[in-house]
């Protein structure tokens, strides 16, 4: 594995590599690679550069965090792990360069969208309005439920989660996994949130789910003094801070195993959201945590600001799909 700059290096650890462990002819090798002996022998005893020193503890770090956290940062994010938690400054051409002499990669899934057709009792405005800058804690929440399935033998089984999310620090402020998409489901989410964050009188967004339409939830949202705003029909963009989170969970831990007991599911999301809240770093807010922000807020009357960089390939799909 070539690390350093140096020319041929490719063609060196090859030689040394096939000789060590194939015993293998080094002239014969030499002269088939088009490099003297001389030059290997030289290559062989050299000093190796500090440049080259440090790029194996950093292929060193790659190797371990990408087994460590399952194979999902890529470059940008492999670079602001290492550096948050080495307290280092190495460049994402760098990191790039080493992650791609070790073939590792993130792993991507595409994710499936789905609307389904209600009738609803109560609807209200997008009052959100893809607004989704929040300017402190608990002031903008965001909500929906999503399915995933395990399998037992050929018999496929689903399991449903619902969270709530909120817009300043992208933090989970509560979530319940249920085998039923009720209305027990979503009710015992919002009480699980109203429990934790008491206080709490965000704007309330979710989509048009016959849940959020109902009556009974019409109800406690007014208990509580919320203002309550829906996408529009067909529109999931209008609530995409929840369906990207939907889709970061899937990509990250979902799709990268096959589960076969409602158990190890219920487990692994556990897990998973314990770690997005507590363990990733998000680079919009400096590579911190969404508990790191939202603690830090919380502790504050003058929370800092994260606004969302503009983003020109979604400007281009808002302009021609989502006007």
């Amino acid at each position: 594995m070539k690390l350093g700059r140096l020319r041929y290096a490719s063609k060196y650890l090859a030689i040394q590599h096939f000789h060590t462990e194939q015993y293998w002819s080094i002239n014969w090798m030499c002269k088939q690679l088009r490099v003297t002996r001389a030059a290997y022998y030289k290559w062989l005893a050299r000093d190796i550069p500090d440049a080259e020193k440090e790029n194996k503890t950093i292929a060193q770090l790659i190797q371990e965090y990408d087994d460590r956290f399952n194979h999902i940062l890529g470059y940008r994010r492999m670079t602001d792990w290492i550096n948050r938690l080495n307290s280092t400054s190495y460049s994402r051409n760098r990191i790039h360069r080493i992650m791609k002499e070790l073939n590792i990669h993130s792993v991507i899934r595409r994710k499936k969208k789905k609307y389904v057709n209600s009738t609803p009792e109560i609807t209200a405005e997008n009052t959100l309005s893809r607004d989704f800058n929040a300017e402190r804690p608990n002031q903008k929440w965001t909500t929906d439920v999503t399915e995933f399935k395990w399998y037992e033998g050929a018999v496929v089984h689903k399991l449903y989660l619902s969270a709530i999310l909120d817009l300043y620090d992208r933090s989970i402020v509560s979530y319940v996994v249920s085998t039923r998409n009720d209305n027990k489901l979503v009710f015992d989410t919002f009480e699980k949130a109203i429990l934790a964050n008491p206080d709490a009188h965000p704007l309330f967004h979710s989509d048009r789910g016959f849940q959020y339409t109902s009556k009974v939830f019409q109800f406690k949202l007014s208990q509580q003094a919320m203002e309550q705003s829906m996408s529009r029909v067909g529109h999931c963009i209008d609530n995409c801070p929840t369906e990207g989170f939907w889709g970061v969970l899937k990509a990250e831990m979902y799709y990268l195993t096959k589960f076969c007991n409602e158990a190890d599911l219920r487990e692994a999301i556990d897990k998973y959201i314990h770690f997005y809240n507590y363990e990733r770093f998000q680079k919009r807010f400096n590579t911190q945590t969404p508990m790191e922000v939202r603690n830090a807020a919380m502790n504050t009357n003058t929370p800092e600001q994260f606004p969302i960089a503009e983003n020109k390939r979604i400007q281009q799909y808002k302009a021609k799909f989502a006007a």
